[in-house]
């Protein structure tokens, strides 16, 4: 199985949260892909504080990262357009949906409320 991971999955990771380490690596032993998205890693590297470089480099080296491609971003704008006004989605969060439902993987996320899409498989530690 694969598994796309929400950036506040990787978030939790960096701070040392080991129940959310410890689940994914779970995961991966047993033999589960592990991704991310080019958003996901655009949103932790602007909040990276000095000296956390080498740690997300080597966190990020160890996954997968799917591509955002034309049909991603179609769906991405379908995604706004749908649940801008009620839900609040913002283009990120577009995105990375967009990219979970183009592929057919489970989306990890923390926050299933950044997430109304229905046609997307879900996938929590909680759950």
């Amino acid at each position: 199985m694969m598994y796309l991971l929400d950036t506040d999955v990787l978030i939790e990771v960096l701070r040392g949260k080991t129940k959310v380490a410890r689940y994914l690596k779970a995961l991966y032993e047993k033999g589960n892909v592990i991704c991310y998205s080019p958003v996901t890693k655009a949103e932790i590297y602007c909040g990276i504080r000095p000296g956390e470089d080498k740690k997300t480099a080597a966190l990020f080296a160890q996954l997968e990262c799917l591509p955002i491609h034309s049909e991603v971003g179609e769906k991405a704008g379908y995604y706004m357009k749908m649940y801008r006004k009620s839900h609040n989605v913002q283009l990120g969060d577009a995105l990375i949906a967009a990219t979970a439902s183009w592929v057919g993987t489970h989306l990890f996320t923390l926050n299933d409320k950044h997430y109304p899409m229905t046609d997307i498989k879900f996938h929590s530690p909680k759950k």
